[in-house]
């Protein structure tokens, strides 16, 4: 995208980050924002630890290089009317998704939504240009993830596969600055929903989620590829994701 697209047309790319989240996970001295990680209580009952991540690795940095953009990084007060406009590639499948942005110097704009494009549409138009295979997105080891992004990993990339299974099971009891500090999870955690082990977990089974998504019959699943069911963008989460991250769901103490 960026020496084909970006530079051509001198658009810049830009790359921020506030650090790897599966390293300080593991990092006893570091603060840690905890992922939405599967938990198991020790009565047998499921539950969910809080997101975190998002605002913490996403949005937060965004934010700073925007501020840095407009010449008022924290904690400069930036002056009325002063903002950038974002513009945010949500489609027409997932209007529920668009969202004003929560601070004033941040105007959001959607337009795919403007253009009434579907996420077929952007297909169609990828494909045109010979990006057919450009994914959704969403981060490698997130707990959000169906059976068929979890397949995606494992069969198309051993090294991300097997760094994935690594992470799940050094965090089979949380977090270490959780643990050093002595607030132990109660109870066992997992990046899969069936809360076993990633390298055990049931990632063959084609769910009929996957299948209304990509809109074919039983008989077609064993064809099903990289039909990605959920995954957060910097501003919203889609699929499970969004029903996941509600208060209704019994947390992990």
């Amino acid at each position: 995208m960026e020496e084909e697209i970006a530079k051509p047309a001198g658009i810049p790319i830009l790359r921020v980050s506030s650090g790897n989240i599966r390293s300080d996970a593991l990092n006893p001295d570091h603060r840690f924002a905890s992922m939405p990680l599967h938990i198991l209580n020790q009565d047998g009952r499921p539950g969910m630890t809080r997101r975190q991540c998002t605002g913490e690795y996403k949005i937060k940095p965004i934010k700073q290089k925007v501020r840095e953009l407009l010449g008022h990084p924290y904690p400069a007060r930036i002056p009325k009317g002063v903002f950038v406009e974002q513009w945010v590639g949500i489609s027409t499948d997932e209007v529920h998704r668009a969202k004003d942005a929560d601070v004033k110097y941040m105007h959001n704009r959607h337009p795919l939504l403007d253009m009434s494009w579907s996420r077929a549409d952007c297909v169609s138009y990828l494909t045109s240009l010979g990006l057919a295979d450009t994914p959704k997105s969403s981060c490698l080891g997130c707990p959000f993830h169906g059976n068929a992004q979890w397949r995606h990993i494992r069969d198309s990339s051993p090294s991300e596969w097997a760094d994935v299974v690594a992470f799940d099971a050094a965090i089979r009891k949380g977090n270490a600055r959780a643990n050093a500090s002595g607030n132990h999870l109660l109870g066992e955690a997992f990046l899969h929903r069936a809360r076993v082990p990633l390298d055990q977990a049931p990632i063959d089974h084609v769910t009929s989620a996957e299948r209304q998504a990509l809109r074919i019959g039983s008989d077609e699943a064993e064809v099903l590829e990289n039909g990605v069911e959920d995954g957060c963008s910097p501003w919203a989460c889609r699929g499970d994701a969004d029903t996941l991250t509600r208060d209704d769901f019994g947390l992990a103490t």
